[in-house]
């Protein structure tokens, strides 16, 4: 099946990969960046599978039901329950003691829509479970994704979020309008 999804990312939308996941790691999070559209999905689908790395996803438990629920908890997702009053990042933090093995990827826009700031939920996630991060580009003009060498987050969120934007400078997602661009 590895040739089949290569044949597909490589030959037919012609996208590249630059970088890799850290082979030596199995916590961390994954950051996405920019989110704007629903391509998204099959291009990190692709890029799991011929990296042979597993990753998992958030996704409202509303969507776990049925058989897309059965689907999704097949390619990694992990229902969460949005109730309120709820502390979602200790709730998610956790999960990370709960498996041996888990890389949590989020979209940091934490929507499809054009955003100025980022949400800070996967920072303090990655924080809280004591992981790196790694930054990992959805770059639709380069038809590109650039994988970052794992971050640990500092004290400093500031100069943190600062190193990430910087990351992600000049990437364009499939809808380039909503592209995050941080200047």
């Amino acid at each position: 099946m590895k040739s089949l999804y290569s044949f597909i990312y490589f030959k037919l939308l012609k996208w590249k990969i630059i970088g890799d996941f850290p082979a030596d790691l199995k916590k961390y999070m994954i950051i996405a960046v920019p989110h704007t559209s629903w391509h998204d999905f099959y291009i990190g689908l692709l890029l799991r599978k011929i990296k042979n790395t597993p990753i998992n996803f958030i996704g409202k438990k509303e969507l776990f039901k049925g058989v897309l629920g059965w689907y999704l908890r097949q390619v990694g997702g992990v229902s969460l329950d949005r109730t309120p009053g709820q502390n979602k990042v200790q709730t998610i933090a956790k999960l990370f003691d709960t498996h041996e093995e888990l890389r949590l990827s989020l979209a940091p826009e934490g929507t499809r829509k054009k955003v100025d700031v980022w949400k800070t939920g996967f920072y303090y996630i990655a924080k809280e479970a004591n992981v790196p991060i790694v930054m990992v580009t959805f770059d639709f003009g380069k038809k590109q994704n650039k994988i970052s060498e794992p971050f640990y987050p500092t004290d400093n969120m500031e100069a943190d979020f600062k190193f990430m934007h910087a990351f992600f400078k000049d990437v364009v997602g499939k809808v380039p309008e909503y592209s995050f661009n941080n200047d």
